[in-house]
């Protein structure tokens, strides 16, 4: 599976502003609403509120990438969002977050979760990416970089 196709432009928010982690995780939940159910929805909130309680995702670089597993959807979903203003995440290496990828699946599917969560992690360790990442100014501009840098990175 493709990271890019976990995306569209209605789950991605360029020049999010937020004041905190949990603004910015409620916003990234929120733009799954169309993909999902109420019920789903609230799941998925619980989950991933419930995983950054056990420990930060704030991976370092100024990204983090909150996840969470919910038993009652059946596929994976993403959101991305770029901060206009870094926040306060306690990130592993203290510096704030500027880059968020959420990332939910299906409870039953640790195989595919890891596998997609390493996927993120390697596209987004590229300095070059996050930095043409941060250049661009909507949702259109943020879904072709994702789709040219994965084509470019893991091939089509």
């Amino acid at each position: 599976m493709n990271i890019y196709s976990l995306i569209n432009q209605s789950t991605i928010l360029a020049n999010l502003q937020v004041q905190n982690k949990e603004e910015l995780l409620h916003k990234m939940v929120d733009v799954l609403k169309k993909k999902v159910n109420e019920n789903q929805l609230k799941d998925i909130r619980d989950a991933v509120f419930e995983r950054e309680e056990i420990m930060s995702t704030g991976v370092g670089k100024n990204l983090a990438i909150p996840h969470g597993k919910v038993a009652s959807i059946e596929e994976n979903y993403g959101s991305f969002a770029v901060l206009k203003d870094p926040i306060e995440y306690d990130s592993i290496d203290g510096k704030p977050v500027k880059m968020a990828f959420l990332l939910v699946g299906p409870a039953g599917e640790n195989r595919l979760h890891i596998k997609l969560l390493s996927r993120i992690s390697r596209l987004m360790n590229s300095t070059t990416f996050r930095e043409t990442l941060s250049e661009c100014q909507n949702a259109e501009e943020i879904y072709k970089a994702f789709h040219d840098e994965e084509v470019k990175y893991f091939g089509s």
